[in-house]
């Protein structure tokens, strides 16, 4: 297993060869050729394009974006959806911002011709001829190595027929949803669509683009249009791609389970004696991921749980044992998510983390359904009101309502996330919720719950901003009382370089 720290240097290793997350930068092209780097697209020629995604099928690839699809069934239905009209288009979503995870920023830091040639593989089976790296407007390193790189594959014979961009998107948490990720690249703000993006993609760029994803006719599921479909993958997913094409589906599968092949690319942050990225088999029990990134809990303390980011149910640490895989987490009650672990040891107040839960994604709610944003908002003002002491039963009753219907009508999964994580730490620490109701504990801050930006030192530097940032995604000091659907004004198509 090999950890990286802010600048992609070599922290800690043990017994496994990296697949997609080297020990030691790759600086150039050339250097990444010499590694074995461009056999990917040579056998995906040999191939051709159906063979390509039968190989990527045979592979067992998952997507580590976090729902875990099956990749080479997702090509699949994006080839079978191919326009007569307009060319598919690829996009690699870099627009990494879940809670606890920095492993998308580790891969770019590190590698980004991996990605790219990925990309590159992927457009050819589908007949792209564009590849969009979707990044945040933040990410000012990530994007600098990928236009670099970009600029050494134009002047190779890597894309002849490809064009490769970056687009630059908004900060936002849903800017990471996939649909709400190509509403941001048709240039509109990144509200969560209904539609598939297989059915309605990326659109001509220069067009005139509505202002939001809830004032736009989609394609429904049983309908065909010309627009043409988009395949949008993870960074990590199509860092594995390569290798697939390059060794085989075997040997992918020579790694992990059954059910998870390959190796996954894991994050630890929070009550730990060091915070890191690394890569290790899928199937890896828990515990011993913890153990050897994050070093163990801090001294003195004893973990007590886990959480995915703010996308799945808590991991007591009486589960730590469970291996790292989609079969075992989905057996536990959770998920795996993108790989991303925050631990809390036996000085956590949970209280205060579902509050921080609760503000992050209250706040970053679009607003385009009611329940997800007023009751979300309203969760998170009970919440903080227990952090204070102020909270009576009364409260903790409209809490407990409020959660039970937060979710209704939600065209987006953050809802459901909501319901669910703090639902989770109500019923799994529900002392810590009677204690604040009734004044027994001192007041406590909300916890910070937040996108890493850096891990330095071992130590995750967390968005410090998401503390000032207002339900209207501004940071202005007195909150406009309007929901970002509603005040979201469309974005320019300058942001493409």
């Amino acid at each position: 297993m090999f950890a990286t720290g802010s600048r992609g240097e070599r922290m800690a290793v043990v017994a496994f060869t990296p697949r997609v997350l080297p020990a030691d930068p790759v600086r150039t092209l050339a250097e990444y050729e010499r590694a074995g780097g461009g056999e990917g697209l040579k056998a995906a020629v040999r191939l051709e394009p159906a063979g390509v995604i039968e190989e990527v099928a045979a592979s067992g690839l998952r997507g580590r974006g976090g729902a875990g699809f099956p990749t080479g069934r997702k090509w699949a239905s994006v080839a079978a959806y191919a326009s007569p009209v307009e060319p598919t288009t690829v996009v690699v979503n870099a627009a990494e911002g879940e809670p606890g995870s920095f492993k998308d920023h580790a891969i770019l830091r590190a590698d980004p011709y991996r990605v790219l040639e990925g990309a590159l593989i992927a457009a050819f089976a589908v007949t792209a001829d564009t590849v969009i790296v979707a990044v945040k407007e933040t990410f000012t390193r990530e994007a600098e190595r990928l236009r670099a790189a970009m600029e050494e594959i134009h002047a190779c014979s890597w894309a002849i027929d490809v064009g490769l961009r970056v687009f630059e998107g908004p900060p936002e948490y849903l800017y990471g949803e996939e649909t709400g990720l190509l509403e941001a690249i048709d240039g509109r703000g990144p509200f969560p669509r209904v539609a598939p993006p297989y059915r309605h993609g990326a659109e001509e760029f220069g067009a005139d683009p509505a202002p939001s994803a809830a004032k736009v006719e989609m394609a429904a599921p049983g309908e065909l249009t010309d627009a043409p479909p988009t395949l949008a993958n993870n960074v990590e997913t199509l860092a594995n791609v390569p290798g697939i094409l390059a060794s085989g589906a075997d040997w992918f599968r020579s790694a992990g389970t059954d059910e998870s092949p390959g190796s996954i690319v894991c994050t630890i942050s929070g009550r730990t004696q060091r915070d890191g990225v690394a890569e290790v088999p899928m199937g890896t029990p828990l515990r011993d991921v913890i153990e050897q990134i994050g070093g163990g809990p801090l001294p003195g303390r004893r973990h007590v749980a886990a959480m995915s980011g703010v996308a799945n149910s808590l991991i007591l640490a009486d589960d730590f044992d469970t291996p790292v895989s989609y079969e075992a987490m989905r057996a536990l009650g959770t998920g795996l998510g993108t790989g991303g672990f925050i631990l809390f040891d036996d000085a956590t107040d949970f209280v205060a983390v579902a509050a921080g839960v609760s503000r992050f994604l209250a706040v970053e709610s679009c607003g385009q359904c009611v329940p997800c944003k007023q009751q979300g908002l309203e969760i998170a003002a009970i919440l903080e009101r227990m952090c204070k002491d102020e909270a009576n039963d009364a409260d903790l009753a409209q809490l407990d309502k409020r959660i039970g219907t937060v979710a209704d009508s939600a065209r987006c999964n953050l809802a459901t996330q909501h319901q669910l994580v703090v639902g989770d730490i109500r019923r799994l620490f529900p002392d810590a919720a009677a204690a604040h109701t009734h004044a027994a504990v001192h007041p406590v801050e909300p916890e910070l719950i937040a996108a890493i930006v850096d891990i330095e030192d071992g130590h995750a530097v967390l968005d410090e901003r998401e503390r000032e940032k207002q339900p209207d995604w501004s940071y202005d000091a007195v909150y406009s009382g309007k929901w970002p659907a509603t005040r979201f004004t469309q974005r320019s198509t300058e942001n493409f370089e």
